[in-house]
């Protein structure tokens, strides 16, 4: 008997000691317009709490987390207690379940069970007239949507302001975005606001606070009706009852609200095409242009840059610079594009420019032609073109070209430098001494010396005039080089497939340098005609010449416009295709 006292007492112990860590909520079923109160409660202390994640379960977080402890004395034994609470409102309706929390108790991790509630429609909720609120809060909220212009011309830039207005007898305790704008057909900027602070105003004739949410600058990429999808937002508040502190205040009471600023419609004009001209690439603002080269006489091997830049105000990021046309006998590099734009709330401001790497191959002087640069003038509302002054590049030397001023590569005779023809040969007699008895004239070394670099001669004669002949070789180097080229801009596009931009600036890169090494032209004399021409007399089919010009097409407009990671490699592997089939066709 006594054995089986003390086994109950330990046994008794055990099941006192073990770590008890559950669920409890206030309701199992209830409408989607109540409140549910779940508590995690142990009976030991823990660190490292983890809540399961409510919104993933269908719930938002209204209030909490708040803690609560408590340790007794009862009959010699000690109790803890410890709890998290929380209060929760679904936002579906359904069998929702809430996952399990964790805690870390002793080093080890315990987690409570799911639980499962059934949220069914909105219910009559029984009110006291006191507890009501005395004022709607959707008679005091407001989400606006403040557009500067709903009528602008494409690539004008407008503004959206997005205000939430709110009375002086209600109070914002938290705020989330549901949906987020949306817009469609719009290049868009963010303006980062620092800090959310409330400031006084006007509307719909009445006093009201207002916040800042979000600040966005526009431009419209096409004309026509375009639709802003609206910001959604999730409010949380407190308004007055009709109850009274000891001082005669009103008492507050939590409430929530959903706001949408709405939909809105911007209509985009087209830009007029009365004196809209050819070379129009769609800059709409207020620019200068200049073209500037970093030196305009130098040596043959020598380079220069020309520098294209634009600067001013307006689309500076959805315009091509135009491009430089150079005499073939001055060999042209892609461009580096540099840009330094900011985009404040009144829109883009500031500097683009391409710059091109020049190195001549002949000597005399060449004429780069001017360059015109059209824009819109949103002042005017008319098209203004500034034109750039000739520039003369003086060669000082290299290669004599009887036509300098327009020299075809394909027909340049290659040019020759003089191999030198005398060579100093060896002394018959020197100053050495042998350092045995043996006497070294006439030895076998002897006569390897003096006839050894006899025989190297005409092997050096040779190897010089094969260098020779590679370095003079003006348009094979140029055919290597840019086959070299679109290996490297090819392979540069594939790290980048993640990143739009500068994935596409490779990728036609590649393209164009594919071009001037299979069909010998330079990048000036790269137009779809004259692409589509050439291709056609090497027997490149016809299926085949059209998905390229459309690729490089591509590759012009994907940068400005909105383009998805799918469609980004579509385009390379479309690349690596069309390239391979012109590899053979070409050949």
């Amino acid at each position: 008997m006594k054995r089986i006292l003390i086994l109950l007492f330990l046994v008794t112990n055990s099941l006192w000691a073990q770590v008890q860590f559950e669920a409890k909520v206030s309701k199992n079923s209830l409408g989607i317009n109540e409140r549910l109160r779940i508590e995690f409660t142990m009976n030991a202390d823990g660190d490292n709490f983890q809540p399961p994640n409510f919104e993933a379960s269908g719930f938002r977080i209204v209030g909490g987390p708040s803690q609560s402890v408590s340790q007794s004395w009862i009959n010699g034994r000690s109790s803890f207690n410890k709890s998290y609470i929380y209060i929760l409102l679904p936002t579906q309706k359904g069998a929702l379940t809430i996952k399990q929390a964790s805690i870390e108790i002793n080093g080890q991790i315990y987690k409570t069970s799911p639980v499962r509630i059934n949220v069914t429609n909105a219910v009559e909720l029984p009110k006291d007239p006191n507890e009501m609120p005395a004022i709607k809060a959707d008679d005091n909220l407001y989400l606006v949507a403040d557009i500067s212009k709903t009528n602008p011309y494409l690539n004008e830039p407008i503004t959206v302001v997005y205000k939430l207005y709110f009375s002086y007898n209600i109070g914002i305790t938290n705020w989330k975005e549901l949906n987020k704008p949306k817009y469609n057909d719009f290049w868009s900027q963010n303006i980062d606001i620092k800090e959310l602070k409330a400031e006084d105003g006007m509307f719909k004739g009445e006093r009201y606070r207002y916040v800042v949410l979000r600040k966005t600058v526009l431009y419209p990429t096409k004309s026509g009706k375009l639709e802003i999808e609206p910001l959604t937002l999730d409010i949380d508040c407190q308004v007055p009852t009709n109850r009274r502190n000891f001082w005669g205040q009103a008492l507050m009471t939590e409430d929530s609200k959903r706001v949408s600023a709405g939909s809105k419609v911007i209509n985009v004009k087209p830009l007029p095409e009365h004196g809209k001209p050819e070379d129009f690439t769609g800059a709409v603002g207020r620019f200068d242009f200049k073209v500037n080269p970093s030196k305009t006489t130098l040596k043959s091997g020598e380079s220069l840059d020309l520098n294209i830049s634009v600067v001013g105000t307006g689309n500076l990021k959805l315009f091509t610079l135009p491009k430089p046309v150079l005499p073939s006998a001055l060999e042209m590099y892609d461009p580096v594009h540099d840009e330094n734009v900011s985009t404040p709330l009144t829109g883009m401001t500031g500097r683009i420019s391409d710059k091109y790497t020049i190195i001549p191959q002949y000597k005399g002087n060449y004429q780069i032609k001017p360059l015109r640069f059209t824009y819109f003038d949103l002042g005017t509302n008319s098209y203004k073109t500034i034109t750039s002054q000739p520039i003369t590049i003086n060669v000082l030397d290299g290669p004599a070209v009887a036509n300098t001023t327009s020299v075809n590569p394909n027909d340049v005779a290659k040019a020759k430098i003089e191999v030198a023809k005398s060579f100093a040969y060896n002394k018959q007699k020197t100053n050495l001494k042998p350092m045995e008895k043996e006497d070294f004239l006439g030895s076998g070394l002897f006569y390897s010396l003096v006839i050894l670099p006899f025989l190297a001669i005409p092997l050096l004669i040779v190897g010089k005039r094969r260098k020779e002949a590679s370095d003079n070789d003006l348009v094979g180097n140029k055919i290597k080089k840019s086959n070299a080229l679109a290996k490297k801009y090819l392979s540069e596009a594939k790290k980048h497939l993640g990143n739009k931009e500068p994935f596409y600036i490779a990728l036609e890169k590649a393209l164009h340098n594919f071009l001037k090494a299979k069909l010998h032209i330079e990048t000036s004399e790269m137009s779809k005609d004259k692409i589509r021409e050439i291709l056609q007399s090497r027997n490149a089919q016809n299926e085949m010449i059209t998905a390229f010009i459309q690729l490089t097409e591509n590759c012009e407009l994907a940068r400005y416009a909105m383009s998805s990671e799918t469609a980004i490699q579509q385009d390379y592997e479309k690349a690596v295709e069309i390239i391979s089939e012109l590899e053979k066709q070409l050949k």
